[in-house]
């Protein structure tokens, strides 16, 4: 009964169980009324979610609902909607707008909405002080109490009658900002406002302009007076007064400044008046400015001044301005419409001009020195005016040039550039210079001294010499210079060595060695070097030819080695031949003294052996045997010899025995053919042991 029962109440669990599933549909959001709202109406934000269930059974709904990534509101229910009231939207609620509902263990999120919150609250615009002096600053406030950063601010400053100048201010953390205008002169009564600027959906939105504040400018002093005696009819060498004056409040710190072009003529401290004077001149017509400064504060008044001409500033005339040296030169000073002032003439200078006469004429003979800058002063009234400088030139004669090679010798190697100067020791600058080559103008150079010209196609038979002219603005005309002639050095080229004999030398012979080049420029040096583990000079010499030949008189066997020939002229390049091996070896002589130390020992020994050995046979043999080897051993004897002494005479004529080492190779040679022919005899000896006609004479 009990097991009944519990299956009864499994199932029934089960059957609940099944009967609490669910599912999400979708989950909407959505904003009423729309999504876009004005500033400062109410808005709601609604997050609904669209479930399924297997049976209605109550489910619990977390709800939470993000601006822009952050959350913004979060509830709990049993209903499948929640909703976020904004009493008074603002334009900080501007943003992207998403829910997520999770239920059950199970969570759905919504798509994004966008809602755009426009127009922005009134900014409130507050003024530190609503009463300043010129020079101090005003002080202002502009805040947004119900937005939120980034904003920009912007801030107006607007006199009576005049466009309004503009301040602005980027906050991204406050929902305020603070700035300050400086009081200028001429500031009266100023009106004061601000607005602000956010960035909202790709563009920017801008609030309705605060308040209007106005603030009262008082005068620290009145703006100053400027007069000039006399008023009018100025005329040069007149005395001006200037006089500047203003009504202050209070004097401390208080300046009175006088300048003209933004030069400062006069100035006086705490003071109510300045006073200023001068002799005028044309140069002090224009305008003057008077500026009273206290503090901050700054006022000022113009002024402008017209001065008249006493007389014309005086002209300098000379009789010629380029001129050789010793002509007299005059100057003469004029002014135009004048003749009673006081001229004197000058020379300007670096250092301070240089006084020449009190006239209005100065007559002189002239030299180099004199040439430079010319000025005339003239005098009224205590009134000095300066005339335009004259250029005065004086020229010396040009002394005939010389032309030379930069280099030093009058040469150059073939390939090689040319690089000629002229130069002249005197004349006065600018100085022209001509290059010639033959009658055919190459340059044409205008310098102080001197003058180069590099000539690049030079060949080897090109036999025009050169040439120079040098000029200048003196009367003497153009000076040339003697003609030079270059010598073209051709580089040395393709060297070679031979000798006689070549190749193999015998000892004690002469040698005849020869080295020449196909090409190059006389004299030459030719020098013949032996290489062997070093490198040494055996011969050098210098020829005006293309060969040279060095005789070596008595040859050894140290200078066995390989030789080669250096050949170079002025042109500075070494040529190098191919080497030739010499090889010293012994001569005839040498080989038979060899032949007769060496190989009579040898025969001598040779023949001993074979008699050593006969006698020992023939001891042997018993005396049937004696006769038969002692003529045996004679006949070998007396053939060895006759065959020793052709050989000897052989290798004493000889020509290619080259050292000992062959000789004693030839001596063993002719040492094998003896020993060979002992052998013979010794068999021939055997043969005659069984000779037939032995054995018949035996038996008989």
């Amino acid at each position: 009964m009990y097991l009944a029962l519990l299956v009864i109440f499994l199932q029934c669990s089960e059957l609940y169980t099944q009967e609490k599933v669910f599912t999400f549909n979708k989950v909407e959001i959505k904003v009423q009324p729309s999504f876009k709202v004005k500033n400062g109406d109410p808005m709601s934000i609604v997050c609904h979610a669209d479930i399924s269930k297997s049976t209605d059974f109550q489910l619990k709904h977390n709800f939470t609902i993000f601006k822009d990534g952050k959350v913004v509101f979060t509830t709990v229910s049993d209903k499948g909607d929640a909703r976020y009231e904004i009493s008074v939207a603002r334009s900080s609620d501007t943003g992207v707008y998403e829910c997520t509902v999770e239920a059950g263990g199970k969570t759905k999120s919504s798509n994004s909405l966008r809602v755009w919150v426009k127009g922005m609250t009134k900014p409130i615009l507050t003024v530190e002080k609503k009463e300043v002096l010129e020079g101090e600053v005003v002080k202002l406030r502009c805040e947004l109490p119900e937005e939120e950063p980034p904003l920009y601010f912007y801030f107006w400053k607007t006199k009576m009658n005049s466009t309004p100048k503009e301040k602005d201010v980027f906050e991204p953390y406050r929902n305020f900002s603070v700035v300050e205008f400086a009081v200028e002169e001429g500031d009266n009564i100023l009106q004061f406002d601000c607005f602000v600027k956010r960035y909202v959906q790709s563009e920017f939105e801008s609030s309705e302009h605060s308040n209007k504040t106005l603030v009262t400018v008082r005068e620290p002093f009145i703006k100053p007076t400027l007069s000039v005696k006399p008023s009018s009819n100025i005329t040069e060498g007149d005395r001006i007064q200037f006089e500047c004056s203003t009504v202050v409040a209070r004097m401390r710190d208080i300046e009175i400044i006088l300048q003209k072009n933004k030069t400062i003529l006069s100035s006086v401290r705490d003071e109510k008046i300045l006073k200023y004077s001068a002799v005028a001149t044309l140069e002090d017509s224009g305008e003057y400015l008077c500026k009273v400064e206290q503090g901050k504060a700054s006022k000022t008044t113009k002024l402008n001044v017209d001065v008249s001409e006493l007389f014309p500033k005086p002209i300098l005339s000379a009789s010629m301005n380029k001129l050789d040296e010793n002509k007299e030169l005059t100057l003469s000073c004029s002014v135009s419409g004048f003749r009673k002032a006081n001229f004197s003439i000058l020379r300007k200078n670096s250092s301070g001009d240089i006084w020449l006469k009190n006239s209005r004429n100065l007559t002189m003979r002239v030299n180099v020195n004199d040439t430079g800058s010319y000025i005339c002063k003239a005098e009224v009234k205590g009134i000095v005016k300066e005339s335009k400088p004259v250029r005065i030139n004086v020229y010396a004669p040009v002394s005939k040039p010389t032309l030379s090679v930069v280099s030093g010798l009058p040469e150059v190697v073939l390939g090689k550039p040319l690089r000629l100067i002229c130069h002249s020791a005197m004349g006065t600058p600018p100085i022209t210079f001509t290059f010639y080559k033959g009658n055919e103008v190459k340059k044409t150079v205008i310098n102080d001294t001197y003058a180069t010209f590099l000539d690049e196609n030079i060949r080897q038979n090109d036999k025009r010499g050169y040439k120079c002219d040098a000029k200048n603005n003196h009367s003497s005309g153009v000076k040339t210079s003697n003609i030079l002639n270059i010598t073209v050095i051709v580089p040395i080229r393709n060297a070679s060595l031979g000798s006689v004999p070549y190749g193999v030398v015998e000892d004690g012979s002469e040698t005849a060695f020869l080295c020449s080049v196909n090409e190059g420029s006389w004299p030459i040096l030719f020098r013949i070097f032996r290489k062997t583990d070093r490198e040494v000079l055996l011969f050098e010499k210098s020829e005006n030819a293309d060969r040279v030949v060095w005789r070596k008189e008595a040859m050894n066997r140290q200078d066995t080695g390989t030789y080669y020939c250096m050949a170079s002229n002025r042109a500075n390049v070494d040529v190098k031949s191919h080497p030739i091996t010499i090889s010293v070896i012994l001569a005839s002589w040498q080989k038979g003294i060899i032949a007769v130390f060496v190989l009579i020992p040898i025969a001598g020994a040779v023949i001993f052996t074979l008699w050593w050995f006969l006698w020992k046979k023939k001891k042997a043999k018993g005396p049937s045997m004696e006769m038969s080897g002692s003529a045996l051993a004679t006949n070998m004897t007396s053939e060895k010899l006759a065959r020793q002494h052709n050989d000897g005479d052989y290798y004493s004529g000889s020509g290619y025995i080259e050292d000992s080492e062959n000789h004693m190779k030839s001596t063993d040679e002719s040492k094998g053919p003896d020993l060979e022919s002992a052998e013979v005899e010794y068999t021939e000896v055997e043969v005659s042991t069984l000779d037939p006609h032995r054995e018949n004479t035996r038996a008989s």
